[in-house]
């Protein structure tokens, strides 16, 4: 069991905090020869498998590294551009990890202000007047949980269905922000935390 995500969303839907504290479960490793039976393309900066599944690999899984040496977008550590890497038979065999690519700076902010969205369709489609809106999601991978103040700041927490205690968790992230960025003179209302 485990606590994958924290979000701190402002009431106008924009991002004041988030982290991530999991590691990607579905990553495979693979070694191939010559010529590649995947079709990997390049989407949104990063190399994508675009055809074929086999051995845990999924379309829409990313390149995480070529023979040990990690992938950043379409470029590996040491510089070389991966589709032209991949496409030389000299390069062969090559051992490549794939895995579930890793939200981006600017996914996590778009994220942040749908659910922003979702949370105020929720409050506006209820039957029950002055509802307070989506206090949990639940799926069968995660369950997201959210606590709104009455400023209109949403303490957001993505957390393995199996987790219990999570409502309190979410009033301790509240007590701490509170103290710790509240508290601080040089903090400015509704903007990001450092």
């Amino acid at each position: 069991m485990a606590i994958f995500s924290v979000y701190v969303v402002n009431k106008a839907g924009g991002l004041i905090y988030q982290l991530d504290s999991y590691a990607p479960r579905a990553e495979a490793e693979k070694t191939f020869s010559y010529p590649l039976d995947l079709l990997l393309k390049l989407h949104d900066e990063r190399v994508l498998v675009a055809f074929g599944q086999r051995d845990g690999i999924r379309v829409g899984h990313a390149v995480l590294a070529i023979n040990g040496i990690d992938v950043n977008g379409k470029y590996t550590a040491d510089g070389k551009e991966v589709l032209e890497y991949l496409g030389s038979p000299s390069n062969y065999p090559v051992s490549i990890r794939f895995g579930r690519p890793r939200l981006t700076s600017n996914e996590k902010l778009m994220l942040a202000s749908m659910f922003h969205s979702l949370f105020a369709i929720g409050s506006q489609l209820s039957p029950e007047q002055g509802s307070s809106g989506i206090e949990m999601l639940e799926t069968d991978t995660f369950k997201l949980h959210c606590f709104q103040t009455l400023t209109g700041i949403k303490f957001v927490v993505l957390a393995d269905p199996r987790q219990a205690g999570i409502d309190s968790l979410l009033r301790k992230i509240y007590e701490i922000y509170s103290d710790f960025a509240l508290k601080n003179p040089f903090y400015s209302l509704e903007m990001p935390i450092r």
